[in-house]
Formats: structure tokens, C-alpha cells, sequence
């Protein structure tokens, strides 16, 4: 009863915001494309070289890979939480796992980077994003506690940016590079920041897009080739896009509630992939939590950068 009356307070409280429906028809239908019952469904990521989608599964510990030619998905890593992962330049991945620690896998080989992050013991890594020069921004969340978003070098040093986090979650960069986005999920702000490429310091932090609580909470986001920045709106069934002013100018309803993050993809950019969390709480008013969807789209995105981490000697030597 209680959980009825909240979500009629939520949906009158949100029609003004969704009169942004997508009025345009710049998506297509959500469509259901690999139903697999993810914990924690994050980090979709375009592999290129593969073509294929890849995401994580945090809390089991898991990596997916779809292959939009045929159809089919397969767990190929099965291990520690992965948070976040990055493509490294020479194709292995980079996984940001619990505790701060991070490794390159490829293949069955994993190579420990960094061993641990005393002060992130108790924390996980919780979405990350390379940036134009091959660098890492990893942020770390965990229930109860403040988390930190992290910049790793390309020479393996780690350097914390920010403290306080209530929850570290989706991160982009502009196609000119001199704007970050940063989302504090808990705080449900967007913010930007102006970025120096040569350095990786963040300066000059403003709020760019305030989520009301009554809606949700923004998670993962993507810029698209316009330079606009959609985002999940975790708690919200929706993706919304936001025009570089930080105004919305579309709401993609999607058919499931907690949305976590997005990505484009496929060979023309415009298939946006879409990760859900749930899986381990499927009901028949929600057969799909967890699941993987695919929206065809108007509009492309923009290729992520790949990391470009150096491992050395002492390191590759260290295989797992």
C-alpha cells in the first residue's frame, strides 16, 4: 500500500519533467537483448576491435560480452567485484576491482597494477573512464561511507581529485576536451568541470544538472557526437538528454525502473546500450531486472578513449 501511494506521488511529480518525452522519436523501442539476471548491471563499453558490448556485473564478479552479429552473450571472467573496466590500448582490459585494486587481464593472464588502496579496504571501485591521454578516473563507493574519485597515471601513480563522494558514478569528457562531467549519485548532481588535458587536473567545479529527488537518481552517462550528455536515471525507468546548457531536451522511457548506466555503440555508433541492476530480485512486474537492452538511435555517440596504463617490468613478469 505504502509503495503505491509513493509511486503515484513520484509519477505526479515527475509529469512536467516527462512532458521531455521524446517527442522527436530520436530512439527507437527498447529492446531486450541478452535477459541475464545481473546483480549490479554497469559499465557497458563498446569494444571496437571486437565489436562487441561489454559490461560488468559488479557484485557477482562477473564480465559479459554481447555480439550484436549473432545474437549471443557469454560471461567470460568470473572473479573479484569488477567495478569498472577500461580497454587498454593494446586490447587487454584494465579491472578496477574491491579494496582498490586494479589489474590487467587478458586473456587468462591478470597482472596486478595496484595491490590495494589502504584506505579504500572496505570500498569498491564504482565506474571509470579513460581520458584522451590514456589516464583512469576511478571513483570508489560503498554503503555507509564516503567514497573518493581517483586519477591513475600513466605511469601506475594514483592521485586522489576528490573526497566526500556519496556515491562516484558516470564520467565524460567533451569533444573539444576541456570539460569533465562528474555524478555524485547520492548528492543527484551532474557536475562539470573544466579539464587540463596536458595535467588531468580538474579545476572550476559548478553543478551542470540537478536530478529532484522526487525522480531518481542519475547514474552512468554518455555524450553523444552533439556534445549532449544522456544519462540513467536510476529509480527514474528512464534515460534522459541533457543539451550542453544542462537543459533536458529528451526522456526515453524504458520498460524497467532502475536504470544504471549507458553506452553507444555498434558500427555506425547509434545502437545506445542500456545496463539494469536487479537480477537477483526478479518479480513477474519485473521479469527482466538485470537484463541487457539495445535502443537504436538518431543520433551517434563518440568512441571512448582507451587507457594507456604501463605496466612495468616487475609487473608483467607477475602474471596471475
Amino acid at each position: 500500500m505504502y509503495e503505491h501511494a509513493l509511486a503515484t506521488v513520484r509519477l505526479k511529480a515527475m509529469s512536467n519533467w516527462r512532458s521531455r518525452m521524446d517527442k522527436g522519436r530520436l530512439c527507437g523501442e527498447p529492446e531486450l537483448v541478452a535477459d541475464l539476471a545481473c546483480a549490479v548491471g554497469e559499465n557497458p563499453l563498446w569494444y571496437a576491435t571486437e565489436r562487441k558490448l561489454l559490461w560488468t556485473d559488479i557484485t557477482g564478479g562477473f564480465l559479459y560480452r554481447y555480439d550484436p552479429k549473432n545474437g549471443a552473450h557469454e560471461r567470460f571472467y568470473t572473479g573479484r567485484p569488477v567495478g569498472g573496466f577500461t580497454i587498454q590500448q593494446d586490447g587487454s582490459l584494465l579491472l578496477f576491482k574491491d579494496r582498490g585494486t586494479i589489474a590487467s587481464w587478458s586473456g587468462p593472464d591478470e597482472i596486478t597494477v595496484v595491490s590495494e588502496i589502504p584506505a579504500e579496504r572496505e570500498l569498491r571501485f564504482n565506474d571509470v573512464i579513460a581520458d584522451p591521454i590514456g589516464r583512469v578516473f576511478c571513483g570508489t563507493y560503498t554503503e555507509g561511507r564516503k567514497g573518493r574519485l581517483y586519477r591513475l597515471d600513466i605511469d601506475g601513480t594514483l592521485t586522489m581529485i576528490l573526497d566526500g563522494i556519496g556515491c562516484s558514478n558516470g564520467m565524460a569528457f567533451t569533444s573539444d576536451r576541456s570539460k569533465f562531467f562528474y555524478t555524485d549519485s547520492f548528492a543527484h548532481n551532474i557536475y562539470q568541470f573544466d579539464f587540463d588535458e596536458p595535467t588531468g587536473e580538474l579545476s572550476n567545479q559548478t553543478v551542470f544538472y540537478s536530478v529532484p529527488e522526487s525522480h531518481g537518481f542519475p547514474d552512468g552517462c554518455t555524450l553523444d557526437s552533439e556534445d549532449h550528455l544522456w544519462f540513467a536515471l536510476f529509480g527514474g525507468a528512464a534515460i534522459v538528454r541533457l543539451d550542453p546548457k544542462g537543459r533536458v531536451v529528451a526522456t526515453i522511457p524504458m520498460p524497467a525502473k532502475n536504470i544504471t548506466s549507458l553506452t553507444f555503440g555498434g558500427e555506425d555508433r547509434k545502437d545506445i546500450y542500456v545496463t539494469r541492476e536487479g537480477g537477483l530480485a526478479r518479480t513477474n512486474i519485473d521479469p527482466h531486472a538485470g537484463a541487457l537492452f539495445r535502443i537504436r538511435s538518431k543520433i551517434s555517440g563518440r568512441p571512448e578513449f582507451c587507457s594507456r596504463i604501463s605496466l612495468t617490468d616487475k609487473q608483467a613478469n607477475r602474471k596471475q
